[in-house]
């Protein structure tokens, strides 16, 4: 069984729409996918009505946070899409990413960046505003040539000139929101360096404590090295360890089901859920 549990689509950053990426979900021979837009549910009905024979689709989300300063996204699977808790958070969490968008827009225009709101918007295309669609734009606008280029201090990296930050719960806040929708958290690309998200061993720990069922191990951002320290670190923690691609579309290389999480950690997942 091949369980890809960590994808986006247009209904936040991903540049394919739900139906094209369970699509290539089943073209890469998956037999389970979980979609997971930032802080938003609004792809699944649309995935769902797109779902081939032999793949199926998991409810998940991944959820927006901050500890200490420090963005950090837990992965939601499992959730009761009708909780309205958990829904109410989500709603401040876009909402909040909306005014950060919009004020960084403003101050790349300071910073001389031919890009407008209305072009960003475009790019979101009606989905969950976010950091790599202003990226498109200021690529598209000539003054970068990649998007990559645009999470620099340069830009809108953490602490760069144009990077403004935005409401975001606690990761302890999440996990209970996530477990009262009856569902199970896990956090997503806990080694990624390059994004700024590295948590220390002891901050996982007390996720842990707070009722975090899983630990993200197979990820693009993990070389080996990364992959066995977190391996042991979720054993030692008790927690299950996943993995997912954590695919964007043709931002990341149309890279789905390139990491995958084990049939026993996915069967072990789902059993913790109470969905």
């Amino acid at each position: 069984m091949r369980v890809d549990l960590h994808t986006h689509s247009t209904a936040s950053d991903g540049t394919d729409p739900p139906a094209r990426v369970i699509r290539r979900a089943g073209a890469a021979g998956l037999h389970v996918v979980a979609l997971t837009d930032h802080d938003t549910l609004a792809g699944h009905a649309e995935a769902r009505r797109a779902l081939p024979p032999g793949l199926a689709l998991l409810a998940g989300m991944e959820l927006s946070c901050r500890l200490g300063g420090r963005s950090v996204h837990m992965l939601a699977y499992a959730i009761d899409p009708g909780n309205t808790e958990l829904a109410t958070e989500c709603a401040a969490i876009v909402e909040g990413r909306l005014s950060r968008a919009r004020r960084m827009v403003e101050a790349l225009r300071a910073l001389g960046v031919g890009i407008t709101w209305a072009q960003v918007e475009a790019l979101a295309g009606g989905g969950v505003v976010g950091r790599p669609h202003i990226a498109r734009a200021m690529t598209a606008a000539g003054a970068i040539s990649r998007p990559e280029q645009a999470f620099t201090p340069e830009w809108i990296g953490a602490g760069g000139r144009a990077y403004v930050s935005r409401y975001a719960p606690d990761p302890a806040r999440a996990i209970a929101l996530i477990r009262r929708a009856g569902g199970v958290a896990v956090l997503a690309h806990p080694g990624a360096v390059s994004r700024g998200e590295k948590l220390s061993d002891q901050a996982i720990a007390g996720l842990a404590a707070a009722g975090m069922a899983g630990l993200e191990v197979a990820h693009p951002d993990h070389d080996h090295a990364e992959r066995e320290r977190l391996g042991a670190l979720a054993t030692s923690l008790g927690l299950v360890p996943t993995g997912g691609s954590d695919d964007h579309g043709s931002l990341t290389g149309y890279r789905i089901g390139q990491e995958l999480t084990t049939p026993q950690a996915y069967e072990r997942l789902m059993s913790l859920s109470s969905g």
